[in-house]
């Protein structure tokens, strides 16, 4: 897992910055989806439905934690919860129970103290703990209670890598579960020293000519990547799943190990103007970035290379999410789920197996809070290729169909309104069928805007 790492920030997907050689090796040996879409399109909620399969508005985590919703604007964002209940059956407790070795390094943010990895299911913490990002930054002291701190110098990614390796060298005969969130590429942009004169020199030779921004509600969008930091935390991201492969394919365990490879949210590409910075990446042809529920919100890098896998390269645009992980991965550690669980995710099993399509008719998103990329509250939903996105503010939608508008810059809402009314309809009822939290008018604003 790795932290707002963009549908576009990869080889494999055109980058023509960043680097990733191992990743995009992976990618030949894996099945590769290119609609695959993150829970939400902030932490938290994605990482909360990837341990219980479960929708974040069932969950009832539907912001990061705490979140910040502000009192000063038209809507209230709900109150949603700060932890994960103990009451859920985590992937890992499943998998524990059923004698798989469980280990878990790198972000959590699914709860403080008395809700974190160890009292979920996870034999083995490192690094885990309530913050969304590294306190600390990415070089040691690392201000981490759940981290000791390393020699003058030393990476964090690299450290949570050498951490999960330690872990492969003593786990004997025992299946496992090794979970490895890194905390990159989340902020605070640090440049990985070792690797950031590379892409100094890259960029040196790149053509710029003006700014590459676009303005996107409130915020700012950026356009292009060429921030030479972020550029190096890809690369050192990239070192670190390689040398993870090379210690699985060292001790026999890589043929016989599924391995998952993808991200929590879209790429950071969009700020709120007021904080007057650029973003650190871009996600064309994708719109708009992390916060957002546009594309570049929420579609993310998927990679899954089964165990055993002889095929290389297959490429599937089935759409399918993060709560998906959890059935697909008990299915494939032939662990049932019992018949009185919720599971809104779906198990890709077939689609692992060479079928096209799952019998899914459609896939939503519930996002009722403001954030800092300008996103203000809404919801959306994709029934095919149409995708219907509702904004509470303004009481508004626009419709787009991704099969010639990806870049989601062609509003059909006014020229198909009986596919807007269907869509809407479809979207509330699953909304009302979880319970899932709403925003309501803040009087407060309303006094003021009237006074």
């Amino acid at each position: 897992m790795v932290d707002d790492l963009g549908w576009s920030d990869l080889g494999y997907s055109e980058s023509s910055f960043y680097e990733t050689p191992n990743i995009d090796a992976l990618s030949k040996q894996s099945i590769q989806f290119t609609s695959a879409y993150a829970a939400s399109s902030v932490c938290s909620p994605t990482r909360a439905a990837i341990m219980t399969g479960k929708h974040p508005a069932r969950v009832n985590i539907t912001d990061w934690i705490p979140g910040s919703d502000p009192k000063n604007r038209p809507l209230l964002g709900p109150v949603d919860l700060n932890e994960l209940p103990l009451a859920e059956v985590t992937l890992a407790e499943a998998m524990k129970i059923n004698g798989y070795t469980t280990f878990f390094a790198g972000k959590w943010h699914l709860g403080d103290e008395g809700f974190f990895p160890e009292d979920q299911g996870f034999e083995i913490n490192i690094g885990g703990h309530h913050m969304g990002h590294p306190p600390g930054g990415y070089y040691s002291p690392y201000n981490n209670p759940k981290l000791s701190d390393g020699v003058e110098g030393e990476y964090l990614t690299d450290r949570l890598t050498d951490e999960s390796i330690k872990f492969l060298d003593g786990i004997d005969e025992a299946p496992f579960l090794l979970y490895l969130a890194f905390y990159t590429v989340h902020t605070p942009i640090q440049a990985n020293l070792t690797y950031i004169d590379k892409f100094k020199t890259k960029l040196r030779g790149l053509e710029i000519i003006g700014d590459s921004i676009k303005a996107e509600g409130e915020g700012i969008t950026n356009l292009d990547q060429r921030n030479a930091a972020y550029a190096s935390m890809v690369y050192a991201l990239d070192v670190n799943v390689g040398r993870l492969i090379e210690k699985l394919k060292k001790e026999g365990l890589y043929e016989n190990t599924t391995i998952f490879f993808t991200s929590d949210n879209g790429g950071l590409a969009t700020l709120d103007a007021r904080f007057k910075r650029l973003a650190p990446t871009a996600n064309l042809p994708l719109r708009a970035g992390k916060g957002w529920l546009y594309e570049g919100g929420i579609r993310i890098p998927l990679l899954i290379k089964p165990a055993n896998y002889r095929a290389q390269n297959r490429i599937s645009s089935e759409p399918v999410i993060s709560h998906d992980l959890y059935p697909t991965i008990l299915a494939l550690a032939d662990i049932e789920i019992p018949d009185t669980t919720i599971i809104d995710g779906y198990d890709l099993a077939p689609i692992l197996n060479g079928e096209e399509h799952l019998n899914r008719t459609s896939i939503f998103w519930h996002y009722p809070h403001y954030h800092g990329s300008a996103w203000k509250p809404g919801a959306a939903i994709r029934a095919g290729d149409w995708k219907l996105i509702e904004f509470y503010e303004t009481n508004s939608v626009e419709l787009y169909n991704l099969s010639d508008d990806i870049e989601e810059h062609n509003d059909l809402a006014t020229k198909y309104p009986e596919k807007v009314a269907a869509l809407k309809e479809t979207l509330h009822a699953r909304q009302n069928s979880m319970h899932a939290n709403k925003a309501i008018i803040n009087p407060d604003y309303q006094a003021k805007e009237t006074g």
